[in-house]
């Protein structure tokens, strides 16, 4: 769909297999880790038919934008994985993506699970549209979607509810930002050098260096194990894959 590549993410979560089907494919719990949706609602269904829903996303306060979609999953196949797909669309006139497909897989490998998705939409607008995904929207909508599997992850593995997963990622972030901004204007120097007295003036030939060390220590090092980090995600599937069959069975939602 459209000319950009589609986006994949994969992660391992050392987990049961059913209790990752349930986290994510119910909505109550489904809209409590996905940093992309603030609501997913259900809508009534016949016995046997692809089930459709409705979502939101809040944006800024005061704004949210909405969609519908249709997904079906295929919980029992021969070789032991799980499939769900989805068809999704979004008549917001400030939504950049218009319409959309994609799949999530849950691959068991023995001590955990490999739960990948790959999906791609059509964005709206025209030119500023196709130039804002590509270099703004596409990225952003990867990231969230990675760092919405390893709040999963986290959730699954660690017992971290999403919420207090998300409370780790904002404190570190300020934490992190404040040490840059201290690092940056020179705060450390005269609050610390004090305290090393007879070695004050070497310390302060020194000071530069390490300031610089701990500058780029702060801006890369990794997160810590509590914090939810797209960067634990894969971003290119290992080998060659296929979206389902089952996604050609889907109706586009209206």
């Amino acid at each position: 769909m459209g000319q950009q590549r589609g986006l994949y993410i994969e992660a391992h979560i050392r987990t049961d297999l059913d209790d990752l089907w349930s986290r994510t494919q119910e909505p109550a719990q489904h809209q409590r880790w996905d940093l992309r949706f603030t609501d997913i609602d259900h809508l009534p269904r016949a016995e046997g038919a692809a089930q459709h829903f409705r979502y939101a996303t809040r944006v800024l306060p005061g704004l949210t934008i909405a969609g519908t979609g249709v997904s079906a999953g295929e919980k029992e196949r021969s070789d032991g994985t799980r499939t769900s797909a989805l068809r999704f669309s979004s008549p917001h006139p400030l939504s950049l993506l218009a319409e959309g497909s994609g799949y999530w897989r849950y691959v068991p490998d023995g001590d955990g699970v490999r739960f990948f998705t790959g999906y791609d939409y059509r964005p709206r607008w025209g030119r500023f549209g196709a130039t804002a995904d590509r270099f703004l929207f596409r990225p952003l909508m990867g990231w969230a979607t990675a760092w919405s599997f390893d709040r999963l992850r986290l959730w699954l593995e660690w017992g971290i509810s999403p919420e207090r997963a998300r409370l780790n990622w904002l404190v570190e972030m300020v934490a992190r930002t404040l040490l840059l901004i201290a690092t940056g204007a020179g705060v450390l120097t005269e609050s610390v050098l004090p305290a090393f007295g007879p070695l004050a003036v070497l310390m302060a030939f020194c000071w530069p260096l390490m300031l610089t060390v701990v500058f780029f220590a702060t801006l890369f090092a990794p997160p810590l194990p509590c914090t939810p980090a797209a960067r634990r995600c894969l971003r290119r599937p290992p080998t060659r894959v296929r979206a389902p069959r089952l996604l050609r069975t889907l109706e586009n939602p209206r």
